[in-house]
């Protein structure tokens, strides 16, 4: 089949590579695509918020299946509109993806099913914000609503962090209209895990998961970025079969039930982001799509066709579908761009590439090509991901690989998967 992938991070790239290895797939498609996913693809020049465009080269292409990567043009309703046009998608549509688009109305389903997760409040206007915060413990976490890319959520240690970011999402729009309403959340203490299952309706696939690291500095120091690795499966005490069977029941099915009920049901990848507290599994965050940088570890791990995997997603036909994983640990180590996650500079040629071992694998994420040259094109520059029958193992080899790739100012974290 011919399959349109939608996007241009480490994520897509991952997948595309993944794709890349079905028999199932003939023609690979990504819009618009990094200098990664030109070696095992092609890249078409078409932004992943274009939806008219996306849409029209689809139907021009005998395209068969359209993978959307990012949450934005999920949260736009590119599902929507590709099934409007008879042709079939794998990701939520835009009333399902509001788990993700909408952090008020994520509390509001996780309330009306007795889901485990924060306490929490909503506002719509600063002063009841700022007054609310006068009555809250610190530390608190301070939410922007609407999508931010990630870099809308605060965890403030002191009352004053918390009034900053509450002027800065409300009255200085620094996420634009996402950061007009923002939910003020206690902070869950515990190890926090990212989990993630193939959901084509009320069914939930057997889960997968991993642990990210968000900030941007070695010890979890300095601010909140995108992701600047991860590692799979997380710890034997932070993930097994009773854990999951508790999160399955507690979390995933009355959250893909409700779905059902309010008439949107869920189709695609669905991630949950829990706090492991002393009181059990409770919800951080859900996300409408795969993780990144969990991505980049998952999909070296998964035995099952992917390709089979999200066409049975995407046409409610998953039930019954076996889904191995590897057992093996994944290590995944995000370099760079200086200056990231505030302001840094691009374009730099990327160096190294070529010198990584084959037991290593280098995910695109911020990358474009400049005269057959790999340069940087973004915050996050790519992902050195690597297989190990230990996490220790697995550790080494990726930090061993990415040790080879320079570009200038390029940093990475130094402490990914050291437990």
């Amino acid at each position: 089949m011919n399959v349109l992938l939608v996007g241009n991070g480490a994520r897509e790239h991952a997948i595309a590579w993944k794709l890349s290895q079905s028999p199932m797939v003939g023609l690979l498609f990504v819009a618009p695509g990094n200098a990664g996913t030109y070696s095992v693809a092609r890249n078409v020049p078409i932004g992943a918020d274009d939806i008219p465009a996306l849409l029209d080269f689809a139907c021009d292409n005998a395209i068969d299946l359209t993978v959307v990567g990012p949450e934005a043009p999920l949260a736009e309703g590119i599902v929507d509109a590709f099934t409007s046009a008879g042709l079939l998608a794998f990701g939520p549509t835009k009333d399902a993806a509001r788990i993700e688009s909408s952090k008020a109305f994520a509390k509001s389903l996780m309330a009306d099913c007795a889901v485990p997760t924060a306490m929490s409040d909503t506002f719509t206007d600063f002063e009841g914000a700022r007054a609310h915060l006068d009555t809250c413990p610190i530390p608190i976490v301070v939410k922007a609503d609407g999508l931010a890319a990630g870099k809308g959520v605060t965890v403030a240690q002191t009352r004053e962090q918390a009034y900053t970011a509450i002027r800065e999402s409300m009255l200085e729009r620094q996420f634009g209209a996402a950061g007009d309403t923002v939910v003020i959340e206690e902070c869950l203490e515990g190890q926090e895990v990212s989990v993630f299952a193939f959901v084509d309706g009320a069914y939930v696939s057997p889960m997968v998961a991993a642990c990210d690291y968000k900030r941007v500095g070695d010890g979890d120091t300095g601010p909140n970025t995108g992701g600047m690795g991860s590692f799979s499966p997380p710890l034997p005490q932070h993930w097994n079969a009773a854990i999951e069977s508790q999160v399955r029941s507690a979390i995933m099915e009355p959250v893909t039930q409700g779905l059902v009920n309010m008439g949107c049901p869920y189709r695609g990848l669905l991630y949950l982001g829990m706090m492991l507290t002393t009181d059990g599994p409770r919800v951080v965050e859900f996300n409408c799509r795969l993780g990144d940088p969990e991505t980049q570890v998952i999909l070296p791990r998964l035995e099952t066709d992917l390709a089979q995997v999200l066409l049975a997603t995407a046409r409610g036909e998953l039930e019954g579908m076996k889904i191995e994983w590897d057992s093996r640990a994944c290590v995944g180590v995000v370099a760079a761009s200086g200056g990231y996650p505030a302001s840094y500079t691009t374009g730099y040629a990327i160096s190294g590439i070529d010198a990584v071992d084959q037991d290593a694998i280098v995910f695109h994420a911020g990358t474009s090509l400049a005269d057959d040259a790999t340069v940087t094109a973004g915050g996050r520059v790519l992902t050195v991901a690597a297989l190990g029958d230990t996490l220790e193992q697995a550790r080494a080899t990726a930090y061993d690989n990415i040790k080879r790739i320079t570009f200038k100012d390029g940093f990475y974290r130094n402490d990914i998967a050291a437990l």
